[in-house]
């Protein structure tokens, strides 16, 4: 299922990505820099501390595997039977120190109590993610040297950019469990976009290497691809929502919906994640075990939703206990779901076998309440003549999934006799599942340290075979009947909340390399050149065009721009060592007019490729009058390939925009059609 090594992580540029998904940018004139921090990584909180752990037995980990991986180049490689016998019983030791290692990372993920809340409340826990481990990542030399070689420019200027950056960086490494933590995840995940428009072109790599350790097993995994940064941090995104969730007080309402929020945040991040990254180097990332996280999250969700029901619910009538009965029935379903997703050949080895317990606990015990409610609901049913009694009837009519042979439930809401009967037999039913969750629970060393579930278990199975003894009698000889299959409802679906990118709003930290849609690791410039301007009695002799960086749109043969060397297409980046890669037109305009009497010096810069050249034009064109434009544009183009230029997370097709237009080498805008909008200087 793995992709070959060689592959890189990447982005599915095929459709279903929303604008939500680009950042917003504005320019400012100075950059303050994120005010969002990590956590302190030396204090000593439970979660710190299960991390630090987590991080250590990564390293170990990583170390193993190296030593593994040299162990068996040199098997393979000596043809001496000594050595290779000795390296044989190496391997022995490092495979045995490798598997106690996973075991030790496996109790460490399957931690459940650090995580939950604090109430006194008696709730089964839920199941979170521990966060994906890194190792720290230096941009400065690479983006540095490109800086230099590509933008031309001093890449010493640009030392405050990189240390924010950097600072960025390393506190997203320890997010706190809360908002705060979330807005830190999400302001570096939006920030890697800029990151990758300004300094990952897309025909070379930049040569540095991202390191993530799986979530689960701690195998360490290394890629060049910004990809591979952007979806592990999109990954703890989604397992940050999942420790958040875990941590809500569910005995009260407002906490149940909170939690109820986090995992459906959670599930849309991981849902987003396998729907939009491909070639995953690590399985916790790979689109199996997406999957089933998604899934799992879908569980807690409804495992939520049945808790809120049964707090609001005041009622012991009997359609209310049947509704009880019938959400049980659909978390217990959900969970089977999930159990199976988890057996699956892929995920077997690799699921923690406490997740594996839990699931299957959960199911086997919510399966138990809704045959337990069903018993209530039948045992405390009072029969009389009045319309309660044909709602009730409505409602029990669509209980099971199948009406049982011989048996005619509404004979059955008459009889008081044959009432307890079925009664009896949910209850059995009820106590045998119970029976076999606490079986399941005992089974697992990790979930037999853990009260509050045994706490939940018995209190349910105590609560079982109490109502049981109410309904046997000493003169029951007749064999119980099977309990009919209940019917699965809800009346609240789990909704799969995809992440909305664009809550986070954040400055490029490089927006002073200029406006990204000129100004892109995408375009090939040539060097800076300076020209030299000295206005005659003709003017300048040049025409200009766009905010922006404003463009060089004609020049006259025989004027002064043109004896001084300056081209049409050209770019101004400054004006008398004044930056203008923001200015406006008419900003532009006023520093050349106020130079009237002396030689100016303006700094332009020229882009190479005869498809930038062409993209240039387009941008001018949306710069004129965007809305006709797009219109020619597209009738213009039409028939001609495209692509985008914001193709990191642009999946959807943005059939309105001449920016992100490309188009064909057979297309041709002259500068006479759009006279109107220059003018001569």
């Amino acid at each position: 299922m793995e992709e070959p090594a060689t592959r890189e992580f990447e982005m599915s540029l095929s459709d279903g990505a929303s604008d939500d998904d680009m950042p917003l940018t504005l320019p400012t004139e100075g950059h303050s820099g994120s005010v969002r921090k990590g956590c302190d990584p030396l204090a000593q909180t439970q979660r710190s501390k299960l991390q630090h752990r987590r991080a250590r037995i990564n390293q170990q980990i990583n170390k193993e595997m190296r030593m593994r991986a040299g162990a068996e180049n040199l098997f393979r490689a000596t043809t001496n039977n000594k050595v290779k016998e000795t390296v044989a019983l190496e391997l022995s030791f490092v495979n045995s120190n490798l598997q106690l290692l996973k075991e030790e990372l496996e109790e460490l993920n399957s931690n459940m109590e650090v995580y939950q809340t604090d109430s006194e409340a008696v709730n089964v826990p839920l199941i979170p993610l521990g966060l994906k481990e890194t190792k720290e990542v230096d941009f400065t030399i690479s983006i540095q040297d490109f800086i230099c070689e590509h933008y031309g420019e001093d890449s010493s200027l640009y030392e405050q950019e990189m240390k924010e950056l950097m600072e960025l960086r390393q506190a997203m490494r320890t997010p706190s469990r809360n908002q705060a933590g979330l807005e830190l995840l999400m302001e570096y995940y939006n920030q890697l976009y800029y990151l990758d428009q300004r300094f990952f072109p897309p025909h070379r790599n930049l040569g540095v290497h991202f390191h993530w350790y799986d979530s689960l097993t701690g195998v360490p995994s290394s890629q060049r691809a910004l990809a591979f940064e952007k979806g592990s941090v999109l990954f703890n995104i989604g397992a940050l929502y999942t420790q958040i969730g875990a941590r809500q007080d569910r005995s009260v309402a407002a906490g149940i919906d909170q939690a109820i929020d986090a995992l459906q945040r959670a599930a849309g991040a991981f849902n987003y994640l396998k729907e939009n990254f491909s070639n995953a180097p690590s399985l916790d990332m790979s689109g199996p075990s997406l999957c089933m996280l998604v899934r799992l999250m879908v569980a807690q969700v409804q495992e939520c939703v049945f808790e809120r029901v049964t707090l609001t619910t005041q009622n012991t009538d009997f359609a209310s206990q049947l509704c009880l009965a019938q959400e049980a029935a659909r978390v217990s379903d959900v969970y089977t779901l999930v159990q199976q997703t988890m057996t699956q050949p892929l995920m077997k080895d690799y699921v923690p076998f406490s997740w594996v317990s839990m699931v299957q606990v959960k199911s086997e015990h919510f399966r138990a309440l809704s045959h337990y409610y069903t018993a209530v609901a039948l045992c405390d049913f009072k029969s009389t003549e009045d319309d309660d009694d044909e709602e009730a009837e409505k409602a029990f009519l669509q209980f099971y999934v199948s009406t049982p042979a011989g048996l005619s439930l509404s004979q059955v809401l008459r009889d008081p006799e044959k009432r307890r009967k079925l009664g009896k037999a949910h209850l059995r039913c009820a106590v045998m599942r119970h029976e076999e969750a606490m079986r399941v629970h005992s089974l697992c060393k990790i979930l037999r340290k853990m009260d509050i579930l045994q706490d939940v278990l018995s209190l349910t199975h105590k609560s079982s075979l109490e109502k049981y003894s109410e309904l046997d009698r000493e003169d029951d000889f007749d064999e119980t009947a099977e309990a009919p299959e209940i019917q699965s409802h809800t009346h609240q679906k789990p909704d799969i909340t995809p992440p909305n990118f664009s809550a986070v709003q954040v400055t490029d930290i490089f927006q002073r390399l200029g406006p990204l849609s000129v100004f892109s690791a995408r375009a090939r410039w040539g060097p800076v050149r300076v020209i030299l301007l000295k206005r005659r009695e003709g003017g300048l002799g040049l025409t200009l065009r766009g905010d922006s960086p404003v463009l060089v749109a004609g020049v006259v043969p025989g004027g002064c721009a043109a004896e001084a060397g300056l081209r049409e297409g050209d770019y101004i980046v400054a004006v008398d060592g004044q930056d203008c890669k923001w200015a406006k037109h008419g900003e532009v305009v006023h520093m050349l007019k106020s130079c009237s009497d002396r030689e100016v010096e303006v700094r332009v810069v020229t882009l190479h490729s005869h498809d930038a050249q062409l993209e240039r034009r387009a941008i001018m064109v949306s710069h004129c009058d965007k809305e006709n434009t797009r219109q020619h544009l597209l009738s213009g183009a039409k028939g001609q390939s495209s692509a985008s230029l914001l193709n990191w997370n642009r999946k959807k097709k943005r059939e309105g925009s001449g920016i992100t237009k490309r188009l064909g080498s057979t297309f041709s805008l002259s500068f006479g059609s759009i006279r109107d909008t220059e003018a001569m200087y």
